[in-house]
């Protein structure tokens, strides 16, 4: 069966730190190359890639891939809610997260052909229905949201500059490091779905993938993008050397089974605080608590490299070629 192939590629030109938006017409080519008509839009002003997402949806686009880093993942995603348009990640930014999960090449100066590796790897793998978070504010996540001392850093170290950025994870923590050693933890009351839990409290991170904070913590090393549920991190405490000492767990890989980082799985998270607190979903800055998440099953289709983890999805991925067939015609896949 021949189906026409159309996809935009979404850009954000402020993403990362290397000098890859030469590579991005490259990139189209290879595309093009493969049977596929592209359309290429640059992002240019915040929420402008959820603009092109609904955009490329309206015009019957079977596949948008997004070039940037999480936040530009994040507004890709949010226009294509509940569609049957394919999201395909094009690791551009300084951390990457989700590219990381998906097992995707992460930016390199001394490749710059990764994107091409990168859309090699996806044209290749499959096509998987996730989870979304839907919250009370009317946007949504894919990869966490956070209240605490997270929402505070970010609220501080964003937007960064271009210099600051060629310093990568290391430059986002230098910034981080004076709002990290201010924060004092909250009363938070946090409920998942019918455990309801109140204390004094650091960070709560409502997690649907795996890595966290730039990648630097494996956080929920088991966690599943299709399984119907979240991973919620309750991280007891009030003071910056308890949170240095959480983290440091996390890292290490010891967080797992303390009374003191408290692990649930849930469908509805309500987090409320004494103080209103701005929370932030996949890195992106909002206000204020309290807020409500609810997941929604399989509500975003999203293509999976070649090679990414099998453990990733509870559920097989279809061929990208037989998805875009199936939803041709009129065939869930």
């Amino acid at each position: 069966m021949s189906t026409q192939r159309k996809a935009t590629l979404i850009y954000n030109p402020h993403a990362g730190f290397n000098d890859w938006l030469q590579n991005i017409k490259a990139t189209v080519a290879f595309w093009r190359s493969h049977g596929w008509e592209v359309s290429l839009r640059e992002t240019g002003r915040p929420s402008h890639a959820t603009e092109l997402a609904i955009e490329a949806v309206r015009n019957g686009h079977q596949l948008v891939l997004a070039a940037g880093g999480d936040g530009t993942i994040h507004e890709a995603a949010n226009g294509l809610l509940g569609s049957q348009t394919i999201l395909a990640t094009l690791p551009a930014g300084t951390t990457n997260c989700f590219a990381r999960d998906l097992g995707l090449p992460s930016p390199n100066g001394a490749n710059p052909y990764w994107l091409i590796e990168a859309s090699e790897r996806l044209m290749a793998g499959t096509v998987h229905a996730i989870d979304v978070g839907e919250c009370s504010n009317g946007r949504s996540f894919i990869l966490w949201a956070a209240a605490g001392v997270d929402s505070r850093i970010v609220e501080s170290v964003e937007p960064r500059s271009r210099l600051l950025k060629r310093f990568g994870v290391a430059g986002y923590f230098a910034k981080a490091t004076l709002p990290f050693l201010l924060y004092q933890g909250e009363e938070v009351r946090v409920s998942v779905d019918d455990v309801v839990l109140e204390d004094e409290v650091l960070d709560v991170i409502v997690a649907n993938s795996r890595l966290y904070a730039g990648g630097l913590f494996n956080l929920s090393p088991r966690s599943m993008l299709d399984d119907g549920l979240f991973d919620v991190w309750i991280l007891r405490g009030r003071y910056s050397p308890q949170m240095l000492a959480h983290s440091l767990r996390i890292m290490t890989g010891r967080h797992l089974g303390r009374s003191d980082i408290l692990h649930l799985t849930g469908r509805r998270i309500v987090i409320e605080t004494k103080r209103p607190q701005p929370f932030h979903l996949d890195g992106e800055l909002h206000r204020s608590t309290p807020v409500e998440i609810t997941l929604e099953p399989g509500f975003l289709h999203v293509l999976a490299p070649q090679g990414a983890p099998k453990d990733l999805f509870v559920r097989s991925g279809a061929p990208l070629q037989r998805a875009i067939e199936d939803k041709c015609a009129g065939r869930d896949f």
